[in-house]
């Protein structure tokens, strides 16, 4: 979209004339207007050929074309809201307020006579939410649909409900620069078939690339670290391009971290370092959307300068290849933003930006054989994101489960089920997932259902003012320079001249109102003066800044409590741990504040990201609290009974008291609950194995023989592996589990006596156990071997003299199965391995006998040992015999 400052030379009309997307407007009239339309389309056009400005001022009638409407247009970003509309206003030559407005949080700026809005996604939900029917609003425009926020795939879901269930006659356009056309179409055309996709051709002006990466190689991204050398050679890529082509800089980070450090890095540049992200103070904004005045500039932006803003005078993009999204860990309830590669989309997108206004050029700060492996397009934030706030958006429009909402992606059945647990914990659903009545005013305040909480419940007990205070802190993170210490941030905030403080004061003033009067939430006027409003009870008023902190924190994140369990370490209620990251306070925080949270005994964790491979999470944000605001405000978690576990090799049998999983206090059991002992028992069982049990060497050897049997005849031998044993624990050993209370009971049980119950008594086969797989072989000696069944064959080892005169091998298992013999010499050493002992006696004796007849002279050695006499004698006793 087109949202600079207008030129100096030129007028609007000429303006509007010259925009491309007007070849479009005819055929997206019909598909809107026309007898035949289905009311809805796709429109596919180029950054710059007007779709964000002309089509909405067409749609509404504002150029002369068709009847006059009322057009809402939707778009992700607020600063793009506010640009759009401001050009908007120019090209029709009035101000904004007039003809077209805009209005996004905490900001509103329409009149009687406005004909086009332009809204944030989140404003456009709440309004849906209050007036589902949209009354007075003939069209809506869905800006950007291709960047996948939540807000914006939740509206188009409304309103195509909205379209088929109230409102058959509302309008719908999602418009895009690269989009999936087909799946939009297919959403928005529903059951007769896709809505037509109406493309614009662009004027685009031919982008080289410049492949440029690193030297050596860098450290992927994970979390939210970037390697500094990265940022250290976008430095240098930005100097090359200053130096090797003409036109001003705009170049792509993640983030605003990322941004700042380079600023750094460009110091003494002989150019205008200017930085554009959501947070940038306006002026700024608005000095990078309104050009240059002859100095050269370098941009530093994130993406929100892809596709929702024109920055004029562009003419080189330098790519760090980086983009930065959210992700949930919902195993330990933690949300935060990650660094990713950016898609070859995006990549697309941020190459465009220098081919606006003539040809240019893109420096790719990666090589061309990684951009094959690149994702081809950026992950819908429904499928990564925390969903609590689309849950309870869904639930406030009547579908809990989002069953019946139109989404091009599902949300995940996981991260859904979490997010609704979440929501009954705040109670803002019941037991049916359906919004309550507090719910529904949660809703509406314009805040994620946890800070929802906090602001509602702290307002009862600190006062609305102070509550909207530190939830305001909450809804947009504080800089670093604030310091990790949330009242220390606060006191900071208050005192604060920076754009972050002046933003903090017109949402703590906007959330003040909202909280105060029910069902107040959108675009409230606010100033940026100090922020004023009723305490509460004598309690709030009467408390520290740093104890009101702690609680509010407290009630949006309760299983963020946090106990110590050492110098800067803490294990939260959700069963986490958290580590503190060691920054001490920045600029206008009061010294000794980090160490405060360092020495506290319990914390509540307001911002907290795990790094990848952490163990802990590390905290950001957070403030000191006692342990009986952490009981209160996590009361829901508070627990007290008996725990009886297995726990370091035993069984450990306590009454106890959690919040969470932070023990509170604890006292030994003395008649623990036998159900209770009896799955301690199990666990430990399934823990550690069978070899818990006592295992002699008959029941090694009745395991042995089982297990041969179950490889070579199958059922109904059963399996007596580990797994299969654990499996079956009830039905073996379930006797002995009863009488079981700790390890050494386990190690008291025979294992072979359990064991046998397994053997197939009920088919009558295990009467021919010992026949199948004997226990011993009696050999032509008379003695009575051993047989081994614990390798991949039954072994038998004898001496040699016992088996003469035997010509076959024994055989087990119905025959099935040769025993390997292992031939002993007199002294118990193997002499020779055989599963055919008429051809060791034939081959093989001959060479034995040479080699042991001498070593061993007192046992017998005929030359024919098949007929021989066996013995398990020496020579000089046969004679005596």
């Amino acid at each position: 979209m087109n949202l600079a400052r207008p030129p100096a030379a030129g007028t609007p009309r000429d303006a509007l004339a010259q925009l491309p997307v007007r070849t479009a407007l005819p055929p997206l009239r019909a598909a809107l207007h026309g007898s035949d339309g289905p009311g809805a389309a796709v429109l596919c056009a180029p950054p710059g050929t007007g779709k964000t400005t002309l089509v909405p001022l067409d749609l509404a009638g504002l150029t002369g074309q068709g009847p006059a409407r009322r057009v809402l247009v939707a778009e992700p970003r607020r600063i793009a809201a506010r640009a759009a509309a401001r050009r908007m206003a120019w090209l029709l030559g009035e101000k904004v307020g007039d003809s077209v407005g805009f209005t996004v949080r905490g900001e509103r700026r329409v009149g009687p006579r406005t004909a086009v809005e332009v809204v944030t996604t989140g404003v456009l939900l709440q309004r849906l939410q209050r007036d589902p029917e949209l009354a007075g609003v003939d069209v809506v425009v869905l800006d950007e649909c291709h960047e996948r926020h939540l807000d914006a795939d939740t509206s188009a879901a409304f309103l195509l409900d909205v379209r088929e269930t109230l409102r058959p006659e509302l309008r719908l356009v999602a418009a895009s620069a690269t989009t999936d056309a087909e799946g939009w179409a297919r959403l928005l055309g529903g059951a007769d078939g896709p809505a037509p996709v109406v493309a614009a051709a662009g004027v685009s002006h031919p982008v080289a690339v410049v492949w440029a990466p690193p030297e050596r190689p860098v450290r992927p991204p994970h979390g939210m670290r970037v390697d500094p050398a990265l940022l250290t050679h976008v430095a240098g890529v930005v100097r090359r391009a200053l130096r090797e082509q003409s036109g001003d800089v705009l170049c792509f980070l993640p983030g605003v971290g990322e941004i700042g450090r380079v600023a750094g890095l460009l110091a003494g540049l002989d150019a205008e370092v200017l930085q554009v992200h959501g947070r940038a103070p306006a002026e700024v904004q608005d000095a990078v959307l309104g050009g240059g005045d002859g100095v050269r500039r370098v941009v530093l932006a994130t993406s929100v300068a892809e596709s929702s803003l024109t920055v004029p005078g562009v003419r080189v993009v330098v790519d760090s290849g980086l983009a930065r999204v959210p992700r949930m860990d919902h195993v330990r309830g933690l949300s935060a933003l990650a660094t990713v590669r950016a898609s070859r989309a995006a990549a697309r997108q941020r190459a465009g930006r220098a081919g606006r206004e003539a040809p240019g050029v893109v420096y790719r700060c990666w090589s061309e054989g990684e951009d094959g492996r690149l994702p081809r397009f950026p992950d819908p934030e429904i499928k990564v994101a925390d969903l609590t706030a689309f849950a309870l958006q869904a639930a406030c429009w009547g579908d809990p489960a989002a069953t019946g909402l139109a989404l091009l992606d599902a949300p995940p059945a996981g991260a859904l089920a979490a997010a609704r647990d979440v929501l009954a914990a705040v109670g803002a659903v019941d037991a049916d997932g359906r919004a309550t009545e507090r719910g529904v005013r949660m809703g509406r305040l314009g805040l994620h259902p946890r800070l929802a909480r906090a602001l509602l419940d702290g307002a009862r007990e600190v006062g609305v003012r102070r509550a909207a205070e530190v939830v305001a802190l909450l809804s947009e993170e504080p800089p670093r320079a604030y310091g990790d210490d949330l009242a220390a941030a606060w006191r900071t905030a208050r005192r604060g001249g920076d754009a972050y403080a002046a933003r903090w004061r017109q949402e703590a003033r906007r959330l003040s109102s909202a909280a105060g009067v029910p069902g107040r939430a959108e675009g409230a006027d606010g100033a940026d003066g100090a922020v004023s409003g009723p305490d509460g009870g004598a309690d709030g008023r009467a408390a520290s800044d740093d104890a009101v902190a702690g609680l509010v924190a407290a009630l949006a994140f309760p299983e963020r409590v946090a106990r110590a369990r050492g110098v800067g370490s803490y294990l939260m209620a959700s069963g986490t741990g958290a580590e503190l990251a060691g920054a001490g306070p920045g600029p206008g925080a009061r010294a000794g504040d980090s160490s405060r949270l360092r020495d506290a005994a319990w914390l509540a964790v307001a911002v907290a990201d795990r790094p990848v491979a952490a163990a802990s999470a590390r905290v950001r944000l957070a403030a000191v609290i006692d342990a009986e605001t952490a009981c209160a405000a996590a009361r829901a978690l508070y627990s007290s009974g008996e725990e009886v576990r297995w726990s370091d090799g035993d069984v450990v049998a306590r009454s106890v008291t959690r919040l969470g999983a932070i023990e509170l206090a604890a006292r030994p059991l003395t008649a623990p609950d036998a159900g209770l002992l009896r799955e301690a028992v199990l666990s430990g069982l399934r823990q550690e194995g069978p070899g818990l049990l006592r295992w002699s060497a008959g029941a090694l050897s009745l395991r042995q023989r089982m297990a041969f049997l179950h490889r070579e005849l199958g059922a109904p031998w059963p399996d007596v592996s580990d797994a299969a044993l654990l499996e079956r624990v009830e039905e073996w050993l379930g006797v002995e589990l009863g009488r079981a209370r700790r390890r050494a009971d386990l190690a008291r049980i025979d294992a072979g006596q359990a064991l046998a119950r397994l053997l197939p008594w009920a088919t009558g086969d295990a009467a021919r156990f010992e026949e199948l797989a004997p226990e011993r072989i009696e050999v032509p000696s008379g003695s009575r071997v051993r047989v081994d069944y614990g390798g991949e064959q039954p072994v038998l080892a004898v001496k040699l003299q016992e088996l003469f005169g035997r010509q076959e091998s024994p055989r087990v298992a119905d025959g099935r199965v040769p025993v390997l013999v292992h031939l002993l010499s007199p002294a118990g050493r193997p002499a020779a391995v055989t599963a055919d002992l008429a051809s060791f006696w034939r081959d093989g004796y001959r060479s034995v006998r040479a080699e042991l007849r001498g070593r061993y002279p007192k046992h017998p050695w005929p030359e024919d040992p098949s007929t021989a006499e066996p013995t398990r004698h020496t020579t000089a006793r046969l004679k005596r015999g």
